[in-house]
């Protein structure tokens, strides 16, 4: 069955694709050297082959767009990730700060990538004893981009709405508009998987942001567990949406306080607000720029 992304997009021409971004950066995770050395197809041709051109109708299919377009929005006007830091545990508190990552797959997931590494995972060394620190992370790196990445695979791309990527104090939220899909049911999920973006899960895993092997989400509970989050809680029954909850780790809760030590005068901290608008500017500035990049800049 042909899925919604493999659909044409008759509204788009070849002029709505990044080129350069489906010719050196994708081509090259797809296939080895040697064979691209000897592909003597256009790139019109080379795009169908992979399920992002209809050579019939002469335009982009919905996955070219999503995964390649200039302005994707323009055709499909849900197409980016809303990233909103609440103050307190619910939507009524003060909105800290908001980011909307939007273009293309190919620029937006690692952008989100690092954005995760740099300013959701809040690594901090916490003294253990006289003698030695422990590293506290309050919401591991890989499972929390795993589910973010899940839910950017799975939505559904049809509807005007957003994946919503929301941070509260004791929690993330991450929901995508489109329930569960095709053979997965609530009673089945998650040992079972189905795709209802085809083309785009092939394209992300090629990119190296999903694995396509029905594990992901077994191995995100369990680094919840090992780093003391609880399992991710999936909210199976909205119908038209499908949420997941991350807890704060326990560890970062229960952390007890410590009397004040007084101290040379230092430096003022930068304001968290402040060190995450940084972050987010250098993100959108540099889209391949790495947490280790990130990290030496702000230093």
């Amino acid at each position: 069955m042909m899925t919604f992304d493999a659909l044409p997009c008759f509204d788009a021409t070849i002029d709505d694709i990044d080129l350069a971004a489906f010719r050196q950066i994708y081509l090259p995770k797809a296939f080895p050297d040697a064979v691209l050395r000897t592909d003597t197809r256009t790139i019109e041709q080379q795009m169908q082959a992979l399920g992002y051109y209809n050579v019939k109708y002469n335009c982009p299919t919905f996955a070219g767009i999503i995964m390649f377009g200039k302005l994707p929005e323009q055709f499909l006007p849900g197409c980016y990730v809303q990233y909103v830091r609440f103050s307190g545990n619910n939507r009524a508190g003060e909105i800290k700060n908001e980011y909307k990552f939007s273009g293309n797959l190919v620029k937006i997931l690692s952008q989100l990538d690092t954005f995760v590494d740099a300013s959701i995972t809040n690594r901090r060394p916490v003294p253990v004893s006289a003698l030695r620190e422990e590293i506290i992370v309050v919401y591991p790196h890989w499972a929390t981009r795993e589910l973010l990445m899940n839910a950017i695979c799975h939505r559904d791309y049809e509807g005007n709405g957003p994946v919503q990527f929301y941070q509260y104090d004791d929690r993330i939220e991450i929901m995508n508009p489109g329930g569960l899909y095709g053979k997965a049911t609530p009673e089945n999920f998650p040992y079972v998987n189905d795709y209802r973006n085809r083309v785009v899960a092939e394209g992300m895993k090629v990119l190296g942001f999903v694995n396509r092997y029905s594990r992901g989400v077994q191995a995100v509970q369990e680094e919840l567990r090992a780093n003391g989050n609880g399992e991710a809680d999936f909210k199976l029954h909205l119908g038209t949406a499908f949420l997941v909850v991350e807890n704060i780790a326990i560890k970062e809760v229960d952390e007890p306080k410590k009397e004040p030590k007084k101290e040379p005068r230092k430096e003022p901290k930068k304001e968290p607000k402040k060190e995450l608008l940084e972050v987010l500017d250098l993100i959108r500035k540099n889209p391949a720029i790495t947490y280790s990049e990130l990290m030496d800049t702000l230093a």
